[in-house]
């Protein structure tokens, strides 16, 4: 299987995507090029677009054949660069040659029905992520050394998660009861009247940018710790924009989400429509009603700088950076020996000298 790299029309050098400028950047003459020319000048993904539907139907006659992604393991791409083979797993949309360390796009991967609708690009660039990320260590006491050393920072990588996108408009009717209690005392007897009126509500909601991570991979935990995304930027997607990046392809269909998505609204309508009912001591809902209409779906790539690391009890921690907002979030492992240490250099010391003083006053 075959895999893109862009290249630069100046040198052919390999171009990424520049969080600063919003274009694409050569690493060797340092030129930028805007998205009209990073498609002029590498025809091949244009090309590869045109064939898409044919490749994904090819694509998934051979999944058919031999299981789901997540059953078939390790897939096998050539780096267009030097040769090398690029071993991914079944989801991985974008990565680096481990050979040569030039950015790849894997072809067929995002093309077809898998090809995203939008795609929030990258706002932030490695060095500001890398920044990030020491100033969040440093601030936080007894983290290994290691975790933020040279090698380990390295590690830092900005990866694009995909997600669905899921708006519609709702009609609402609601029906239900409402109580009005009074209550009176005449001499030693107390008396209470209650009126039970029917109450109807009906409204018309807009429900935009209801977003469900479309992974089903643990790591799909950190784009959930980071959100919200601000999805009204999203732009249409271009393979472009992963170059430089790695990236994820969805392996849940809108049909898994659907009826959880449609149930949140009614519930929301509801209590929407029930919250406007006011004047009664109590309301009991008699019937609900929800209609969805003009529902969209949207498949879209969200985009976070990510650095795990696994620690010395085997444990697995992380750190996650919003691509978009700088919104931090991470787990980090204790350093147990300096802990230690910081507790011997203080209870011991106040422990000797409480005996001292128990001593002499005895």
């Amino acid at each position: 299987m075959s895999a893109i790299s862009y290249k630069c029309p100046n040198c052919g050098g390999d171009l990424r995507f520049d969080s600063s400028s919003q274009k694409y950047k050569c690493e060797y003459c340092i030129s930028l090029f805007s998205q009209e020319e990073l498609e002029a000048a590498n025809p091949q993904a244009s090309r590869e677009k045109n064939e898409a539907p044919h490749m994904h139907s090819r694509q998934r006659a051979q999944e058919a054949s031999q299981g789901s992604g997540e059953e078939q393991g390790a897939v096998v791409y050539a780096c267009p660069s030097c040769g090398a083979e690029i071993v991914t797993d079944a989801t991985t949309a974008a990565t680096f040659c481990y050979y040569c360390h030039n950015p790849v796009v894997l072809q067929g991967k995002l093309s077809g029905e898998y090809e995203p609708d939008l795609v929030i690009p990258f706002a932030v660039d490695k060095k500001e992520a890398v920044d990030s990320f020491l100033k969040y260590v440093r601030s936080k006491k007894f983290v290994p050394r290691d975790f933020f050393c040279k090698e380990q920072i390295e590690k830092i990588s900005g990866v694009y998660f995909p997600f669905w996108v899921y708006s519609c408009s709702a009609k609402g009717q609601w029906n239900g009861n409402g109580d009005q209690v009074r209550v009176w005392r005449m001499g030693d007897l107390e008396y209470t009247e209650t009126k039970v009126f029917d109450v109807e509500r009906t409204a018309e909601l807009d429900f935009r940018n209801l977003t469900r991570d479309a992974l089903n991979k643990e790591n799909r935990q950190l784009v959930e710790a980071v959100q919200p995304f601000r999805i009204e930027e999203a732009k249409k997607f271009s393979m472009g924009y992963l170059s430089g990046f790695l990236a994820e392809k969805r392996d849940i269909e809108k049909s898994e989400l659907s009826e959880g998505l449609k149930g949140e609204v009614r519930d929301y309508a509801e209590k929407m429509m029930r919250a406007s009912v006011s004047g009664y001591m109590t309301t009991r809902t008699r019937d609900t009603n929800v209609r969805m209409r003009e529902e969209s779906w949207k498949y879209l790539l969200l985009p976070v700088w990510v650095l795990t690391y696994k620690g010395a009890d085997g444990k697995l921690y992380y750190y996650a950076m919003n691509g978009q907002t700088r919104k931090v979030c991470g787990v980090l492992p204790l350093d147990k020996g300096r802990m230690a240490m910081l507790f011997l250099g203080i209870f011991l010391p106040l422990f000797l000298l409480l005996l001292m003083g128990g001593y002499f006053l005895w």
